[in-house]
């Protein structure tokens, strides 16, 4: 690795003088186990062996309508038939940030049903997003009546409500029966964490009224953490695009994620181009060969030459995906990606036999 490193040094650069440990080349020794604490759980044989299939381009066609069956599978999940659901890249912990940094905005006030762990960090977190938190708690073990929250919102008339339904820490299973007509009574925004509980026991998020819920893949529905399954109701839509305020959490903003998985009906734009040598007429974008990053090739796209064409038939006819220029260079150069497993020599000249192809079906060569 040391020595791949040294040949691209530029003069002057100090080389690496670590070494790969060993353990790189160590296959990685998992014990099994049993989990039976409150999660992770063992992954269902389906999921693992789902794992095993080839990765995808995050905006390859049948990546989308691999999310659009997520999709589906979260509505019944759910039992929603909003559009607006998804899965956020995270843990529980992310749904429960986003829906914080998406439904309350600075100043407003949040009742946070606390009666552990999970509402002592909505607690937190919403303070952290500059609400005015008002804690409604009761003993660990137990649950809010519906009368204590009613009371609660009568007295602060909150912006949001959050409730957990499946209190992990204590083993508390709270009820939602009523809950939303009574938000609703004072324009409150209802979010419910069912992380633990989404799957174990009913959640009707349309005849209840949810507004705003997330949960997480690794404790009921029995997939590896990374991904939390979200949704808004129209309520909760409607709280987001009326916001005065940018969502403060670049990662978490709905305008943004939900753009991406089709919410606002906008045309999923695809940023994928083609690659090129010299031998084929194309020049690099960057200059000095001195400044070129090696592990990303940018070609400048040629006057005249239709750069999507080039990467649908490279995509259509030979399964390659290429980039386009994103940014500064959308719409003038090729990114072609040239790294880790994928850097073999005859990936490279697939790429190019792509290129030549599309090329040629334009004119731009003979």
């Amino acid at each position: 690795m040391s020595a791949n490193f040294q040949q691209y040094a530029k003069p002057g650069e100090v080389t690496p003088e670590i070494t790969p440990s060993r353990l790189f080349d160590t296959p990685i020794k998992v014990p099994s186990r049993l989990l039976m604490g409150p999660g992770p759980v063992n992954a269902h044989p389906r999921v693992l062996a789902a794992q095993t299939l080839p990765l995808l381009g995050h905006m390859h066609p049948p990546f989308f309508s691999i999310m659009d069956e997520i999709q589906d599978g979260l509505r019944y999940l759910f039992q929603t038939s909003s559009k607006y659901v998804l899965l956020i890249s995270g843990t529980g912990h992310a749904g429960m940030e986003a829906a914080i940094a998406n439904m309350l905005e600075p100043g407003e006030t949040i009742v946070v049903g606390n009666n552990g762990i999970w509402g002592q960090r909505v607690t937190d977190l919403s303070a952290r997003f500059g609400g005015n938190v008002v804690s409604l708690e009761t003993a660990a073990g137990s649950t809010l009546s519906l009368e204590e929250i009613k009371a609660s919102l009568d007295q602060h008339k909150p912006a949001v409500l959050f409730l957990c339904q499946g209190e992990s820490s204590t083993g508390a299973q709270q009820s939602l029966a009523g809950v939303a007509e009574a938000c609703q009574e004072h324009g409150t925004v209802l979010i419910v964490d069912t992380v633990c509980s989404l799957g174990a026991v009913p959640f009707y998020g349309d005849a209840w009224g949810v507004d705003c819920m997330y949960s997480g893949s690794q404790k009921v529905i029995s997939a590896p953490p990374g991904a939390a399954p979200f949704m808004l109701s129209e309520r909760g839509l409607k709280k987001l695009l009326n916001r005065k305020m940018k969502v403060a959490s670049y990662n978490f903003d709905l305008n943004l994620i939900g753009n991406y998985w089709g919410w606002f009906s906008k045309a999923r734009q695809y940023h994928a181009t083609a690659m090129g040598l010299g031998a084929l007429g194309l020049k690099p974008f960057v200059e000095s060969d001195a400044d070129r990053l090696v592990s990303v090739n940018t070609i400048k796209v040629p006057e005249g030459v239709d750069w999507a064409a080039v990467v649908k038939n490279a995509m259509e006819k030979y399964n390659v995906e290429i980039a386009g220029g994103l940014g500064p260079t959308a719409g003038k150069v090729w990114r072609v990606g040239i790294m880790g497993y994928n850097a073999k020599l005859e990936n490279v000249e697939l790429v190019i036999a792509a290129f030549r192809d599309g090329l040629q079906q334009q004119g731009y060569l003979k």
